[in-house]
């Protein structure tokens, strides 16, 4: 836990900028990741950078040649990073965007007829994509229903929809709203087995800040992530698709480069600051391992975040040092369980007698951003089957400390006390 080592803690809050203070508000604490993640202060520097550039890339000039080589980089740095060991990465307008491009592509050039299956705990980038697409080509559409107590699916709950003609099927890799993982590798293995040439995208938006990405041993065909989500900033998304997917006809300029799922000009800050979020997983990692290996030290990171945002969740719950943790707290009930494996450093909670949006600017004024997930087109397939009008959602990341999670339950206590 990088809270025990507290230099470590430091240095790794001093990459971030805006960590203990809002320019606003003045000294907070951020658990408002899953919104957004904090930016790292190389990320800042990179798009400053890259934006002062009129340049271009495929002109005659050194400076048109670097913008070439700095993208180059990038997806070579995203390549490991995901441990894509085929296909492609490229940026576009947003993950969201990503998503309909990669499931709209995937639905409209596979076999006429058959099925597009997706699950309930999705996001509505990938849900509204698929239904969207799936009547459109006529093809059924199936929502796998995730289980309301663990706020999560499995595939257990895929195989009884699964069929030979499942020619598409979106997988959320981890709830925006629940916090809750998902075994992607198990629930693509159990599509495969009963139909191996299904087309498989998967939202890792929520993920990729939190956990090891391994597209090799997933046996999917597109991965979309939302950078400004995992330490870069808005104004791109961020997608991996297979050779395969690649393939397919899609969107793309005539007598363009073949295989090429970029339209027009590619922002180059976009991809350079990428590069800064693999760079500092990878310093993170070398506190871990002393590999020479660059994937190794990123898995090393990834395992030191896990580690680290379980600590952070665990204390949350069942409290530090002398605080109690939510789960002793006999107000607070807990979406998906107090005692969760696939929790991934989010809390969604309500206290009783008090509304979410009550609570929400209750802990606000005591110095401590979490946020409202309401019953609307984003959050009501979790909020609805559990009658549920709203929650709170209290997010965390690697550099929150377990002191900022003892402020949190302070402020929870003096709340709860005066209801």
């Amino acid at each position: 836990m990088f809270t025990h080592d507290a230099q470590l803690m430091a240095e790794i809050r001093d990459r971030f900028a805006h960590v203990a203070s809002c320019p606003v508000e003045g000294d907070r604490v951020f658990f408002e990741n899953a919104g957004g993640a904090l930016t790292l202060k190389s990320v800042v520097d990179t798009s400053t950078k890259y934006a002062a550039i009129a340049d271009n890339q495929g002109r005659d000039n050194p400076m048109s040649a670097q913008l070439v080589d700095v993208i180059a980089k990038a997806k070579r740095d995203a390549m490991v990073f995901l441990n894509a060991s085929e296909g492609q990465v490229f940026v576009g307008e947003s993950g969201t965007e990503l998503l309909f491009r990669m499931i709209s592509n995937a639905i409209m050039e596979t076999p006429s007829g058959g099925r597009v299956v997706g699950s309930t705990l999705e996001h509505p980038a990938s849900r509204s994509a698929a239904t969207r697409w799936a009547k459109l080509a006529g093809k059924e559409y199936v929502a796998v229903a995730h289980d309301d107590a663990t706020g999560t699916v499995g595939p257990e709950a895929y195989i009884p929809h699964l069929t030979p003609d499942t020619r598409v099927a979106t997988i959320i890799h981890t709830s925006p709203v629940t916090g809750m993982g998902v075994d992607v590798g198990g629930i693509a293995q159990a599509i495969r087995a009963v139909a191996p040439g299904c087309y498989i995208i998967v939202d890792g938006i929520q993920h990729a800040a939190h956990g090891a990405l391994d597209i090799a041993s997933y046996g999917i065909d597109g991965y979309a992530i939302s950078p400004y989500k995992v330490f870069s900033r808005h104004g791109y998304g961020m997608a991996w698709i297979s050779d395969r997917l690649t393939h397919l006809p899609h969107d793309s300029l005539i007598d363009g480069p073949e295989g090429n799922w970029e339209l027009g000009t590619r922002d180059t800050g976009s991809y350079a600051t990428f590069s800064d979020v693999v760079s500092y997983f990878d310093w993170l990692g070398g506190h871990f391992t002393d590999s020479d290996d660059r994937r190794t030290r990123l898995e090393a990171a990834a395992q030191a975040i896990h580690v680290h945002e379980k600590a952070l969740s665990d204390a949350m719950l069942h409290g530090t040092g002398n605080l109690k943790g939510l789960a002793d707290m006999p107000q607070v009930s807990i979406i998906g369980g107090v005692d969760n494996p696939k929790r991934e450093g989010l809390v969604a909670m309500n206290v009783d007698g008090m509304e979410a949006g009550d609570l929400v600017a209750a802990l606000r004024a005591r110095g401590i951003r979490v946020h409202i997930r309401k019953a609307d087109h984003y959050s009501g397939n979790i909020l609805n089957p559990l009658g549920l009008p709203s929650c709170v959602r209290v997010s965390m990341c690697h550099y929150n400390s377990e002191a900022e999670v003892g402020r949190f339950l302070t402020a929870m206590r003096e709340i709860i006390d005066q209801i």
